[in-house]
């Protein structure tokens, strides 16, 4: 018996599954079914990402498809759902209004087709730089960033992501802006809603909202995601009120106006998919604006595809360990095949992820299934698609948006430190007010700021100063020096690795020595500490009698007190 996330107890095979020709044909059963489930969350939300990245709502489905046929057999990630993800919303967006585009909202035209076209190349580009980061092992760099920066940062997207889609869900049309000025405009929003949109919008936030304590009161109501009940109450609505017709209705003495402008454009016909197959426009490349892009798409993109693949092996019930160098080259693979014929940049999507594990799946043909299921729904029957309302969709991503910047995560972060809630915040802040890779970067300063006021020496700020003493033939003795820091992390974990795993060795830390050993570190060390354990190795970590925390957290950073110097 294995404990699942939740605590529940489940099933489990004595063997560790693997995404091979024989686990293919074991574990059919249990893959198509999760591939199926997933397949119900994604198909919404890869139409609603798409819509609010600026490109068609069909290149999400692309992306989606690309990612489980392609990159699912590079990658050696057994449970990790390839496709494209909210988090990249805020770049994509931000490059296609960078080429004069706007997306489909308002209307797909001429200027957003370009738009849209100088996007993919530098997709293309971004890719190239994925595949070989991932060539040249640099997979680790996503150990760099310190955890209340990333944190922050995708708190700061959440926020986004909900202040750009609010206007949609209230069928406010050509609602556009820096996210600090459009938080500004929500009142106004609102004065300027379309009732029978917002109608549909609000409902469908409403069961996104309520569908989690929904589903407790039956246990079959646990199978259904709440994006496709949100669509089973949207259509509908949206065909009472007629929206596939354009047309004028009153309300409380006003006149508004509704048509196909709300509903999801998609192919007209069978198998028409392929008549929305675009190709990219390289002359972008040209423009020193576009490289911008390219970089933001290739760091933030791969970091959150890193942080992702990590954060499933920790909820891989059979503990496989994912290749991130291997994964890095496969989805710059994805990304490359999705840039080449339209879709949207793709990572491994942790939500889909997550709902994979759920729902029982065992090899990474659940991925593969998920995407069939999606090429089959969107080839046979794109017409019912063209019936889902944008609002519906759009309130899926104030949801999703919400979650990313919800309140407990501010409180997770005070629990953690109150520094970690100064940098968490100073990056959210600073991400809304420029873009996500300076906002980042100003939270990692505001963190080195910090080291170098508790103590941190500026030699041992991105250098480790580590001892090494053999004890005998089994255990190496590693004593640290200085500090142990996000920033000197990725030199000092390789010490650990070499010496440890890789000439299967067990090791003493100790960090009796070091002045700070800050969170990020204390957390990593936790989840090292798994590794040797599961290779049947000991770490243990000493010396740390004479810090104190800087919170009562247990994964707090540990200060060395006065009387310990």
């Amino acid at each position: 018996m294995l404990a699942d996330n939740n605590g529940a107890q489940s099933m489990a095979p004595s063997e560790t599954p693997r995404g091979d020709v024989a686990g293919f044909k074991q574990y059919f059963k249990q893959d198509v079914l999760s591939g199926f489930l997933v397949f119900l969350i994604a198909l919404p939300l890869c139409l609603g990402i798409a819509l609010a990245c600026g490109y068609p709502a069909i290149a999400g489905i692309f992306t989606a498809i690309i990612g489980a046929i392609v990159a699912t057999f590079i990658s050696d990630s057994e449970l990790t759902i390839k496709g494209p993800a909210a988090g990249l919303i805020v770049i994509a967006i931000g490059c296609v209004e960078a080429f004069g585009g706007d997306g489909p909202m308002g209307g797909f035209s001429e200027a957003d087709m370009s738009a849209y076209k100088m996007a993919l190349a530098v997709g293309v580009a971004a890719a190239i730089l994925q595949i070989i980061a991932g060539l040249f092992r640099s997979g680790i760099l996503a150990e760099f960033f310190p955890l209340a920066a990333v944190h922050g940062m995708l708190a700061a997207i959440g926020v986004i992501i909900m202040v750009k889609q609010i206007p949609i869900a209230l069928g406010v049309r050509g609602a556009k802006g820096e996210p600090l000025e459009m938080i500004k405009e929500i009142p106004h929003f609102f004065k300027e809603l379309n009732p029978e949109i917002a109608l549909v919008g609000g409902i469908s936030l409403l069961i996104m909202f309520l569908w989690p304590w929904a589903k407790k009161l039956h246990p079959l109501l646990k199978a259904i995601p709440a994006p496709m009940i949100v669509l089973l109450v949207a259509v509908p609505l949206g065909m009472l009120f007629d929206l596939q017709h354009t047309h004028i209705y009153t309300f409380h003495g006003h006149k508004y106006k509704v048509g196909e402008v709300y509903l999801v454009t998609m192919p007209d016909r069978v198998f028409g998919m392929f008549d929305y197959i675009t190709y990219p426009d390289f002359s972008a490349l040209k423009q020193p604006t576009a490289w911008k892009w390219v970089f933001m798409f290739f760091i933030i993109g791969s970091l959150e595809s890193l942080l992702s693949a990590k954060a499933i092996d920790l909820l891989d019930p059979w503990k496989r360990k994912t290749n991130l160098n291997r994964d890095l080259v496969a989805v710059g693979v994805g990304n490359l095949a999705c840039s080449l014929v339209g879709g949207l940049p793709m990572i491994s999507e942790i939500v889909r992820s997550k709902a994979n594990i759920d729902n029982g799946a065992r090899t990474r043909f659940a991925d593969f299934w998920h995407g069939i299921f999606l090429l089959l729904c969107v080839a046979l029957i794109p017409t019912i698609l063209h019936l889902i309302p944008l609002a519906a969709l759009a309130a899926m991503l104030v949801y999703t948006g919400f979650r990313l910047a919800h309140p407990t995560e501010f409180l997770h972060v005070l629990k953690v430190g109150k520094e970690q809630l100064l940098i968490f915040v100073v990056t959210l802040v600073a991400v809304l007010a420029t873009d996500l890779l300076i906002g980042i970067g100003i939270g990692v300063a505001v963190k080195m700021m910090i080291h170098l006021v508790n103590g941190v020496p500026l030699r041992s700020l991105f250098k480790p100063y580590l001892d090494v003493e053999n004890q005998d033939g089994e255990t190496v003795i590693i004593a640290a020096q200085y500090s142990a820091v996000f920033s000197n992390w990725i030199l000092f974990r390789k010490q650990l690795v070499d010496l440890g795993l890789m000439q299967r060795k067990n090791v003493i830390l100790d960090l009796a020595q070091t002045k700070l050993v800050d969170h990020s570190v204390m957390e990593k060390l936790h989840e090292i500490q798994a590794d040797f354990t599961a290779a049947e190795l000991d770490l243990q970590v000493v010396g740390l009698e004479h810090h104190h925390g800087l919170s009562s957290h247990e994964l707090s950073a540990q200060k060395l007190s006065a009387i310990g110097n």
